[in-house]
């Protein structure tokens, strides 16, 4: 079968063809799919998600490549044990719908995963084809066709449904990854979920955090949306040790808590200068933005815009909020970050992607101070630039500053995206709850159970700041160990 027939291919008949007649070294030759991309030149210029997603031949071909190995390491590398061969090998055979399905018993927001999860760190950096110094299988990009293709062609018959319930009730602070992951689970296993969100939009960091142009509003919608079909409930604009005490919540009848409430408290560098207009936290700009309409038609929402963008830092949050600011009209946008590129703990793609629409890149450089106008608004930056020393505690070697090499910058912007601290609301609410000196809820780490039995925690209020699949695995291990606990364990 030649290429132009595997390309062209539009039946089962092609497909069965194809994996039968093609061996394992044949399976290895077949090149890893390349995303379609918006042009970076275009897609400046509005909010349109960039990566365009698989055609269904495209993502057949590329679930070829994979050798269905009999001890599938890439299963081990994902944090809520997706049967990754199982969805893949689904797709090659062009059962599309059984791909979906194999997803979602393990994960309650595929179509998410497959476009902001850091596959290359995990899931894809177990793939056998990593020992054949060849690219690994884009199980990402085939995460995404499979969610995706379910939700614009749905089975005649609609798959979730609400579980028999078992009667009990438990309640969900928080509707980000770790909460949502967590409510899934609980809701398929028969109990009776309520998620409590304290702003008006349900999804958490999925909704204020990420841009659109990654992360489409729609798409998290559709997950919410099957989530209320197998049962989940939702209740927004509700701040938990606020609007709703825990002791509350216990008098309404909830056996089991669980904390995912995120990491939203912004931190700073603490240099002079902090405080001058033209000066934010990546929280406030993306939130700003992303869940309040600043910038959109028909919103009044106001946010600060520049020529010259600064963005603090060299996490993927970074990179958003860089790009975000091309996006509302700067033209000089730049990622100022104190170690090299090596060390981003951005998303290569992240980092790609901003190359492309034109960010510049100031690595080994650090801010020092910020200038202002008479009116106190910035103007300026100093910046000391730095030199990388020896290796800290996370292995990345120390940057160190070089010795009268400081410069100044001219910036009418400055966006500070240093990390975030643990929202302090649920421990200061509940006093008994045991914190750690960061601030974040002290937890088992196999049960993710807090000191407080009934209660249990994870995501970011547990570890501070995370990725989204690390906040989907502590739901999907608290929500069994609740389930164990509360005597109705989970199948």
């Amino acid at each position: 079968m030649t290429q132009k027939d595997i390309n062209s291919g539009r039946d089962s008949q092609w497909r069965r063809e194809l994996r039968e007649s093609l061996t394992a070294r044949e399976r290895t030759s077949i090149p890893r799919v390349a995303m379609p991309e918006l042009d970076a030149a275009y897609r400046v210029t509005c909010s349109h998600e960039v990566n365009r997603g698989l055609s269904r031949e495209m993502a057949v071909l590329e679930a070829t490549r994979c050798l269905d190995c009999p001890d599938p390491q890439c299963v081990t590398g994902c944090p809520v044990s997706v049967d990754i061969p199982g969805f893949i090998k689904n797709i090659e055979r062009g059962a599309m719908h059984e791909a979906a399905s194999v997803l979602r018993l393990a994960s309650a927001l595929p179509a998410v995963c497959g476009r902001v999860c850091p596959q290359e760190r995990q899931c894809e950096s177990k793939c056998i084809y990593h020992k054949m110094k060849k690219q690994p299988v884009a199980i990402g990009y085939l995460e995404r066709f499979a969610a995706d293709n379910a939700r614009y062609n749905p089975p005649a018959e609609v798959e979730t449904v609400p579980a028999e319930r078992n009667g009990m009730k438990v309640a969900v602070v928080g509707s980000g990854p770790a909460g949502l992951s967590f409510a899934g689970d609980m809701a398929r296993g028969g109990y009776d979920v309520t998620v409590f969100e304290a702003l008006h939009e349900i999804g958490g960091v999925l909704k204020y955090g990420i841009p659109e142009f990654r992360l489409p509003n729609e798409v998290v919608d559709a997950e919410i949306e099957t989530l209320r079909r197998a049962g989940v409930k939702f209740v927004k604009d509700c701040v938990i040790g606020k609007t709703l005490s825990y002791r509350q919540l216990v008098e309404q009848g909830y056996a089991g808590l669980f904390v995912a409430s995120g990491a939203g408290l912004p931190r700073f560098m603490g240099i002079p200068g902090e405080n001058f207009a033209g000066v934010m936290s990546a929280n406030e700009y993306l939130t700003r933005i992303n869940l309040m309409g600043a910038g959109k038609p028909g919103y009044d929402t106001p946010v600060l815009t520049g020529k010259r963008v600064a963005v603090i830092g060299g996490g993927n949050t970074a990179m958003d909020s860089v790009r975000t600011a091309r996006r509302h009209g700067a033209e000089r946008a730049m990622i100022v970050y104190r170690r090299s590129e090596a060390e981003m703990p951005a998303r290569v793609e992240e980092i790609q992607h901003a190359r492309q629409e034109g960010v510049e890149f100031l690595t080994l450089t650090n801010p020092v101070e910020y200038l202002a106008d008479d009116r106190g608004r910035v103007t300026a930056m100093r910046v000391q630039h730095m030199r990388l020393g020896e290796p800290d505690e996370s292995g990345r070697r120390s940057p160190e500053p070089i010795p009268g090499a400081v410069d100044t910058i001219d910036v009418d912007v400055v966006i500070v995206s240093v990390g975030v601290s643990p929202n302090p609301l649920i421990p200061n609410a509940i006093p008994e709850l045991e914190v750690s000196r960061r601030g974040t809820i002290v937890v088992d780490g196999d049960t993710m159970r807090s000191s407080i039995p009934a209660i249990y925690a994870g995501g970011d209020i547990v570890r501070g700041g995370a990725t989204v699949i690390l906040a989907m695995g502590d739901g999907r291990k608290a929500a069994a160990s609740m389930a164990r606990a509360l005597g109705c364990e989970l199948q």
